[in-house]
């Protein structure tokens, strides 16, 4: 069967080599886009690999002198519908492994207002934020340098689950989406965002992800059962690093 995602498949040995490659990638995309327009616009992801990346960042130092920190624009993919210091929070993580111990202005970080009692007004004053930011007209979409994902057992990425409204945003940029098996609500970016970004990089690990991915990259197209394969940049590149748990069913990927 082809290879139903389009994208470079890497298999790395282990979480940590994961996070090593996904730092240099996060610099070279940086000092890219830094030396093409002056600034990098990158939406983080939640997860225990990206809180990895974040971390080796900011504590390694060969890593953290290369980041041009003053350039950066940071956005989040998706977040919980909870309070800023929850530990829930995609936000309060990436704060926590990463912004408290950066170089970073309180302005160059827009995050989605997962306290919000009403989810709707989340979504839309994330929407009104990205809009605003990349001076957005009418029917355009915002152009990310960088998106970072994470893929769930069931071939969820953000918070794109199986079978929700959020697969289907019409022209929204971000939406509110009711995850029933979670029972919870959560806001997103919608995956035609994600389509216009430069690059995004998916991390995966464990074995619990291993025949979801297969699926995703090597079964056919089944967005609805799969949503992180909506995930095809119209002109970026995609890059997905696996742990060998989770590319064990994979007959694509370059092994490392």
């Amino acid at each position: 069967m082809t290879q139903t995602v389009q994208g470079e498949v890497r298999i790395l040995p282990n979480a940590a080599a994961i996070a090593r490659r996904s730092a240099e990638e996060f610099i070279k995309a940086a000092n890219m886009a830094v030396s093409a327009r002056g600034v990098f616009t990158v939406a983080l992801a939640g997860g225990s690999t990206p809180k990895a990346l974040y971390s080796l960042l900011v504590n390694d130092p060969g890593l953290r002198a290369q980041v041009p920190w003053e350039k950066l624009q940071i956005f989040f993919g998706d977040e919980r519908h909870v309070p800023p210091d929850h530990k829930d929070s995609n936000y309060n993580m990436a704060r926590e492994a990463m912004f408290s111990k950066a170089p970073l202005k309180p302005q160059q970080i827009t995050r989605i207002k997962g306290e919000e009692s009403d989810t709707e007004k989340a979504a839309l004053e994330y929407e009104q934020a990205l809009r605003a930011y990349f001076q957005l007209k009418e029917g355009q979409l915002p152009c990310f340098d960088l998106v970072l994902l994470g893929m769930g057992d069931e071939g969820h990425t953000l918070s794109l689950f199986p079978g929700t409204k959020a697969l289907h945003p019409g022209s929204r940029l971000v939406v509110r989406n009711w995850v029933g098996k979670l029972y919870t609500e959560r806001i997103t970016l919608a995956a035609p965002v994600v389509n216009q970004a430069r690059q995004v990089i998916f991390a995966v690990t464990k074995a619990d992800k291993a025949m979801a991915l297969k699926a995703v990259l090597e079964g056919p197209y089944e967005p609805e059962q799969l949503p992180s394969q909506l995930i095809q940049p119209e002109s970026g590149k995609v890059l997905w690093l696996v742990d060998p748990d989770a590319g064990s069913m994979l007959s694509v990927g370059i092994r490392e």
